[in-house]
């Protein structure tokens, strides 16, 4: 693993405009540095959205933080980890992993991490616009 990567991509509920109870620690210890996006493909599971990487002309549009203080990082990114169940238990399958990803900042690449889902998707829905701010905005008209 890469320890002098500092910032992070996100896509779903620690966007700032899902005000997850977890996007007040995201902002304890990291910074906004502004939209982004990633190659890869969002997908509808229902009661939240995964994403996975692909090799398709696909991008998750999201936003990119960078860490305050890099001496924290490890601690940080450890219970964001946490959060997005990395640590499962003996036997389980950890539900998302945590990998080194390009995203794109105004078009200029910046390395980040992501978390990607680590479960099927088969037979979910993808989310064609990349976007789930835009997507729960659609679905959720009357």
């Amino acid at each position: 693993m890469n320890t002098e990567i500092y910032n992070l991509f996100v896509y779903g509920s620690l966007r700032s405009g899902f005000r997850n109870p977890v996007y007040q620690y995201l902002t304890k210890y990291f910074h906004l540095l502004g939209e982004a996006v990633v190659k890869g493909k969002l997908y509808d599971l229902g009661e939240f959205p995964v994403a996975r990487p692909t090799l398709d002309e696909k991008f998750i549009s999201g936003e990119l933080y960078g860490i305050n203080e890099p001496g924290e990082f490890s601690w940080a990114i450890g219970q964001l980890d946490d959060y997005e169940g990395l640590n499962a238990e003996e036997g389980e399958t950890p539900p998302y992993k945590r990998e080194e990803v390009i995203s794109y900042q105004d078009g200029k690449p910046v390395t980040a991490w992501i978390y990607w889902f680590n479960g099927s998707v088969e037979g979910k829905p993808e989310i064609e616009s990349g976007d789930l701010l835009q997507y729960l905005q659609q679905k959720n008209k009357p």
